[in-house]
């Protein structure tokens, strides 16, 4: 299963809001995503570009992936339903 090359910032930030993920904040084109789980906070900064580049993109699923203790293929997984 793979998410689009072409996702944009905007869309992604849509799709994490889903997983619990608030807009905290955004500086230019910058915008920064906080989750707060069993008094933890998490941050994730996604870029509103159009379309994010790949490698970029693959490190921002990591990263969530890695948050939320799944794997990167589930997350791939609900961000495509």
């Amino acid at each position: 299963m793979r998410l689009s090359r072409d996702e944009s910032g905007s869309s992604l930030v849509k799709k994490f809001s889903q997983l619990g993920y608030i807009v905290s904040r955004q500086k230019g084109s910058h915008i920064r995503l906080t989750r707060t789980f069993e008094g933890q906070e998490y941050h994730i900064t996604i870029p509103n570009h159009d379309p994010i580049k790949v490698g970029l993109l693959a490190k921002i699923l990591n990263d969530v992936a890695q948050q939320l203790c799944i794997s990167k293929e589930e997350l791939i997984t609900f961000l495509n339903q």
